[in-house]
């Protein structure tokens, strides 16, 4: 079944029936308890079930939200909180932002795709959109960045030059099928099957919601690749609002810094290396008066007239060496030592050495 939402990935809201209600269960993506509702099959339906690498809608039943879809054969499956009433007239509204970011980013994977492939032969095997960012799989070992360079640059001119998308259904068993590109249907697809066309430049069967025209896309960044599964790359990009919101977070991180550094944001990069440096001399000026300390406080102990056969001390800056240079001064054939160091807050180290029986004794307690 082709939904609503893949006729027309633009309708915002849209009135349908309720088909079905059943109790059950939804597992929280991040782990967790599961979470009781109901699983709610509509007539049709403009929230678009995860598939074909793009993640699932967020909407409202009436004024009741839906937390997942999925699909399940031909049907969109809805998971909501609370009850609905089998053959209740509803109203669908869509989550927008969440649905036009999917559409902008979906598209562009297939543009980015198909360019890749006609400039340098790179097919996609796989690609997933991140909430942060998203990755095509390109199925070769090496991307160079002068090739990342030329791909970004042009598919921001096909994006320029207002290039349509169109969708059309055709039948499962139609001959046609077998010549547009596609990564397989699933084993229950039922109904036929959607062929998105990028004019003159790609035609995929794909499930998913996609822009009218490339202009829609706005702009496509490519952050680089990085080394994906044996002979693959991993390439990154980010398209349309997303790039907006990442020009927005460098510019407020590059404001940040340049308040903290005291100077203009080209001179940020050697400012950090040379508090860098500055950082490494004094945590090595550091490490050395504590050698220093360790042995002092070892040798007070030590110069006592009768030392104590316990010796109990904690330091808050001090680290494993610390307390091994005084445990090997002090010597641990005659005096139980137990040493701790760290933020008396949170998590520490501890050494505790000495007599062999007693270690073996207070060790385990």
């Amino acid at each position: 079944m082709v939904f609503r939402c893949q006729r027309d990935s633009w309708a915002r809201q849209f009135t349908t029936r309720v088909v079905s209600c059943r109790a059950a269960e939804l597992r929280p993506e991040g782990g967790g308890e599961p979470v009781r509702g109901f699983q709610v099959v509509l007539e049709d339906t403009i929230l678009f079930p995860e598939g074909g690498g793009q993640p699932d809608d967020r909407g409202l039943i009436g004024d009741v939200p839906v937390l997942r879809v999925t699909r399940r054969g031909p049907e969109a499956v809805h998971f909501v909180p609370a009850a609905l009433e089998p053959g209740a007239e509803v109203l669908l509204s869509l989550d927008w932002e969440r649905r036009f970011d999917h559409m902008q980013q979906h598209s562009g994977q297939h543009l980015i795709s198909a360019i890749a492939e006609q400039m340098f032969g790179f097919k996609t095997t796989s690609w997933e959109l991140g909430r942060q960012r998203s990755v095509i799989e390109l199925d070769t070992p090496l991307v160079t960045a002068e090739q990342v360079e030329a791909l970004e640059k042009s598919v921001n001119e096909k994006i320029r030059d207002r290039v349509p998308v169109t969708v059309r259904e055709l039948a499962a068993d139609d001959p046609e099928v077998e010549t547009v590109k596609s990564r397989g249907l699933p084993d229950d697809h039922v109904g036929p099957v959607r062929v998105v066309d990028i004019k003159g430049i790609d035609s995929n069967l794909c499930c998913g919601t996609h822009v009218s025209n490339l202009s829609d896309l706005q702009v496509i960044k490519l952050l680089g690749v990085e080394k994906g599964k044996k002979n693959k790359t991993n390439l990154v990009f980010l398209a349309g609002n997303r790039v907006l919101k990442s020009i927005e977070q460098s510019h407020s991180t590059e404001k940040a810094l340049t308040s903290l550094l005291k100077n203009g944001p080209g001179e940020h990069v050697e400012a950090v290396k040379r508090l860098q440096s500055s950082v490494k001399l004094l945590q090595k000026n550091n490490l050395n008066l504590l050698r220093d300390i360790a042995v002092l406080i070892a040798r007070d102990f030590k110069s006592k007239p009768a030392p104590k056969q316990l010796f109990v001390l904690h330091r808050k800056e001090g680290d494993s060496e610390f307390m091994n240079i005084i445990a090997n001064e002090i010597g641990t054939e005659e005096t139980l030592l137990f040493l701790t160091v760290g933020d008396e807050k949170e998590a520490g180290l501890f050494l505790l050495a000495g007599p062999v029986e007693a270690v073996e004794n207070l060790g385990p307690r």
